[in-house]
Order: C-alpha cells, then sequence, then structure tokens
C-alpha cells in the first residue's frame, strides 16, 4: 500500500579521520534532495575514535535532514585511553548521544538496534563482534514488543556470522542471534564492517535471516567504490539499490559472501565483488 512505502538510507563506516568528503557531500545532498524517513548508520563513524574525529562526525550527522539512528562500531571506542575505554566508552558519542541505537518507528516497520562493538573480549582481536546476553535479550525485547504485523530492521555494525575457526569469528555468539531473530518478525538485518556491500540470505536452524551490508563512505575501500544503500519498503518487501558516484549497478557492487574483515582482499577465494578496484597500498590501518 502506498501509506507503507517507506525509503530508508543506510549508511556505514565513515570513517572520519580517513573520510571521503566528495562521498560526503554527495550523500547530504541526495538525503536533502530525497527526504528519506531514516539514516541508519550502522558504525565505525571514526577512524580511531579522536576527539576531532568525533567533533568532525558529529557536526556531520546533527546536519543530516532526516530522523537518524547510530550503531556503535569498533573503531567508535577510545584507542588511547584505556581507562575512558573501559569505563565510558561511549563519552564521546555526547554531541550525538539521542541518536545512539536510537529505535525508530516506520509504520509498519521499525529499525530496532542490536550492539555488536564490545569494549572488551576474552580473545586478542577486539575488533570483531560480540552478540553479549543483555545487548541481544534487549534486542529481541523490543522486537517482541512491537505491534502485531509490524515488522523489524535489525540494526548492527558486525555481520552476524560466526565465519572462521580457532577463535577468529567475525561476530561470537552471532549464530545464535540469527536463530533468534528467525523466530521473530524480522524483514533484515542491517550491517557493515567489511567495506562491501552485500545482500544475501542465511540459513538457521530456525529459518532464513536476510542479511544486508553497507559498503563504506570513508577512503578505506575493499574492492568497491563508496557507497550506501538505498532500501525501499512498500508494506510486504524490500528492495536494495547500492548507490555509488561510479554508477556501477548494484549487483556488481555486491560481494557473494562475507569476509571475515575489512582488508582488502589479497589471497585466491576471498570474497571480492566483480568491480575488484583492489587499492594497490593498502590505507593506513593499524
Amino acid at each position: 500500500m502506498a501509506s507503507d512505502f517507506r525509503r530508508i538510507f543506510h549508511l556505514s563506516d565513515i570513517h572520519f579521520g580517513l573520510e571521503n568528503n566528495t562521498a560526503l557531500d554527495w550523500v547530504k545532498q541526495q538525503i536533502e534532495e530525497q527526504k528519506p524517513d531514516a539514516v541508519a548508520i550502522t558504525g565505525d563513524l571514526t577512524m580511531r575514535a579522536r576527539h576531532r574525529e568525533f567533533e568532525a562526525a558529529t557536526h556531520w550527522i546533527n546536519s543530516l535532514s532526516a530522523p537518524v539512528t547510530v550503531e556503535v562500531g569498533n573503531h567508535d571506542m577510545p584507542y588511547f585511553n584505556p581507562f575512558e575505554r573501559f569505563f565510558a566508552p561511549y563519552k564521546r558519542f555526547r554531541g550525538m548521544e539521542e541518536k545512539v541505537e536510537k529505535e525508530l518507528d516506520l509504520g509498519s516497520l521499525a529499525i530496532v538496534p542490536l550492539k555488536t562493538a564490545v569494549r572488551m573480549q576474552p580473545r586478542l582481536n577486539w575488533s570483531k563482534g560480540w552478540v553479549s546476553s543483555a545487548a541481544l535479550e534487549k534486542c529481541l525485547a523490543a522486537i517482541d514488543a512491537l505491534p502485531e504485523g509490524k515488522r523489524a530492521l535489525v540494526t548492527v555494525h558486525h555481520p552476524l556470522r560466526e565465519v572462521g575457526t580457532q577463535g577468529t569469528a567475525l561476530t561470537r555468539h552471532g549464530d545464535k542471534a540469527l536463530r533468534e531473530l528467525a523466530k521473530r518478525p524480522v524483514q533484515a538485518v542491517l550491517s557493515g564492517h567489511v567495506h562491501d556491500a552485500f545482500d544475501i540470505m542465511e540459513d538457521t536452524d530456525n529459518g532464513p535471516v536476510r542479511m544486508i551490508g553497507a559498503g563504506t563512505l570513508s577512503k578505506r575501500t575493499r574492492s568497491t567504490p563508496p557507497s550506501f544503500n538505498e532500501i525501499e519498503w512498500d508494506g510486504n518487501k524490500l528492495t536494495v539499490c547500492v548507490r555509488n558516484l561510479s554508477d556501477v549497478e548494484t549487483r556488481d557492487m555486491q560481494i557473494d559472501d562475507v569476509p571475515e574483515d575489512a582488508m582488502p582482499p589479497r589471497e585466491p577465494g576471498d570474497p571480492v565483488a566483480p568491480v575488484r578496484q583492489v587499492p594497490r597500498v593498502d590505507p593506513p590501518v593499524h
């Protein structure tokens, strides 16, 4: 039905500090012209969570002329201040705190957050995702409280995929989260982190869950140019268009599988879109 139509802009991995200003100016103009019903930003607003990076991110996000919800990414946790990381990890979000993990009501659709970035975890690589019991319970409770017939879009930073072995899983307890989401009226899970777009169905014991990933709006590209997802909801189904300044078709912008990280593909078999704009030199990330 026409009254159920909604347009959502799904942005991710802006990485202020290594941002692409041409892409950001273009996205902001698109928001002003198309007036989406919501903007979902799935984490990694900054490169190293520095104060100047958060100031730039806050200024840009607060200038957007649409309702915004923001997920916390692993790059948004303080890197150089251990005390703040452990005891006040979201302090630097104070200029946009009302947007962080905010639920949005879009009529027959709701955006519900699920936190995957944590201040610490019992493995060496803290850049990967972790779904805590408390975060999952909060998300499921919000979905269960929705009116009958309303669908949910769940926003996360890390894709809910337990790829890898021997402690290298992309998102620990991601499979558990997907199994629980499959029992509920979840239309899709929106994520970022890997810097290439994707749109895949993930099978679980309780049924399939659609996972939609957004690319990056930074200079830290993986195999596709900077992009964002334009998602349309007609009251019954979602359609996704990967918008980019290079006029590359959506299918060519999307990878077929989920990589373990955002580093450019280097080995045979690494998930990569047909565009394959692999940078000759990796941007500074370490």
